[in-house]
């Protein structure tokens, strides 16, 4: 009977954890679209470290902070307008589109 109960406790906690999971990455999201309607902001390729990105972060991932290596080429960060295509990583130049690699 107790490992039932500590069974169903341990799921419970699962759930609740994912639920909120969801629930910041909606709000990310959300925070994201925002920033990029302002016009202040765009999307930078290339230039987040891994676990560090806004969104899109490629197959095999959902959204902000997904991405699994540093630079991954089609995952992005919000920059400064206008500055994305200056940023020097060790894999070159950050880009305003999905790159390949």
């Amino acid at each position: 009977m107790k490992n039932a109960t500590l069974a169903v406790t341990a799921f419970a906690l699962g759930a609740l954890a994912s639920g909120a999971t969801f629930a910041q990455d909606k709000m990310m999201m959300e925070k994201s679209m925002k920033e990029q309607a302002t016009g202040k902001v765009e999307q930078c390729y290339g230039i987040a470290m891994a676990g560090k990105n806004d969104c899109a972060a490629g197959p095999g991932t959902t959204c902000a902070g997904t991405s699994k290596v540093d630079y991954q080429a089609n995952a992005f960060k919000l920059v400064p307008k206008g500055t994305c295509t200056t940023m020097k990583t060790p894999k070159g130049m950050g880009s305003l589109t999905p790159m390949k690699g």
